[in-house]
């Protein structure tokens, strides 16, 4: 059954040249990319479409091939409840709740975005969602699934077991361990690729630090702790340009600002009170920043890296993990405290709708959303 799962990942689809966007090279984007100076991206990687916007391929609507005929829904793992919640964003009605293993902490759109993948931490377990239907497949065993990424080739997907402090890289459609990086931090949790995808940036919660992982050799090779008392830090996002990454932290109430390359000491943007997920809109100008802890939504202008807005919650709320729309109008967000999920319109910041879900809803997936292929979470597309 799982071999047979697995072939139906690895397979193609559609007539003519079946690969997928990824897999089809952006005309011109490597001259392109060489002209501006940017570095060779990792073997393997789909050459960016634009060297100075990351995020080019995410614009409204623009789905691939591949997503194009799924219906638009909201996957929402509830850690407590054990089971996702999916809602009809046209209804704003949850529609089906799905049976899933013990503490569903996220639910992850696949590199190839054919699949959707429940991240059970305490059940040792993933379980494949096919975004076609809606239906769940038979759970594959990976201890410890507490967050999951996949390398911009394509090739493995980065289970972030936290309890076990490793990094653990598996084959990207049959999650068989590859290789296993133990940390000497406590908690990851969260990351994001560099530009040319040849290392990434994890953040470990429970002891305030920093990891710089090259992608290639699977191996940490830089950690910092950030300089605040109890820091805890969270989303891990890169900007539009390339240029700076942006840490959440629940505790120091606001981002961490630093330059990836250098990797030097960050500084602290104050946000709000428990800082936690970022999310960049569709024109690639804007990042949203869930305060989980005041129940408000910071909207920070990436060109200026100056906070330009702050929404709040009407009635408060506990604001934590999500993802934009496809036409990028609304942010949804988890009530991770309040066993409810926000609709939020990015016009103006006003509250669309409020919805009951299971217990302690956690990383929502909207989905499908537009890109070429995705890094993981609750959706880094580029």
């Amino acid at each position: 059954m799982l071999t047979a799962f697995c072939a139906l990942l690895a397979a193609g689809c559609g007539g003519g040249d079946d690969r997928t966007p990824a897999e089809r090279p952006a005309q011109g984007a490597h001259s392109q990319g060489a002209a501006r100076g940017v570095p060779q991206g990792l073997p393997g990687m789909p050459p960016l479409l634009d060297p100075d916007d990351l995020y080019a391929a995410d614009r409204p609507n623009a789905l691939s091939p591949v997503v194009k005929d799924f219906p638009s829904r909201v996957y929402v793992p509830n850690t407590e409840s054990d089971t996702v919640s999916v809602i009809d964003p046209k209804t704003y009605k949850v529609i089906e709740t799905i049976p899933v293993g013990n503490q569903p902490q996220h639910v992850v759109p696949s590199w190839d975005l054919k699949t959707l993948w429940v991240n059970n931490d305490r059940g040792h377990t993933l379980t494949p969602i096919d975004p076609a239907t809606g239906k769940a497949g038979r759970t594959v065993d990976v201890h410890d699934p507490y967050n999951l990424y996949f390398t911009p080739d394509g090739k493995y997907a980065v289970v972030m077991a936290s309890m076990d402090r490793e990094l653990v890289f598996r084959d990207a459609h049959t999650m068989k361990r590859m290789k296993t990086e133990h940390v000497d931090c406590l908690g990851v949790n969260h990351a994001d690729f560099s530009p040319d995808g040849r290392y990434f940036i994890v953040s470990c919660e429970f002891s305030g630090e920093l990891l710089k992982v090259d992608t290639a050799r699977m191996k940490v090779i830089d950690k910092q702790k950030l300089p605040f008392d109890g820091a805890m830090p969270q989303d891990v996002k890169i900007s539009s340009d390339g240029r700076t990454w942006y840490v959440a932290d629940m505790i120091a109430d606001g981002v961490w600002v630093l330059d990836g390359d250098k990797f030097t000491e960050p500084w602290l943007m104050p946000t709000g009170k428990g800082a936690h997920g970022l999310y960049v809109s569709r024109d690639s100008k804007s990042m949203y920043i869930s305060n989980r802890g005041e129940g408000s939504i910071s909207v920070l202008d990436l060109p200026s890296r100056k906070l330009v807005k702050k929404w709040e919650l009407p009635d408060g709320g506990s604001p934590d993990m999500g993802g934009v729309s496809a036409d990028g109008k609304v942010l949804w967000l988890s009530g991770r405290y309040n066993s409810e999920v926000y609709a939020i319109d990015t016009t103006d910041g006003h509250q669309i709708a409020r919805i009951k879900v299971g217990d302690g809803p956690h990383g929502l997936a909207v989905y499908p959303q537009p890109g070429r292929y995705s890094l993981g979470h609750t959706g880094i597309f580029r």
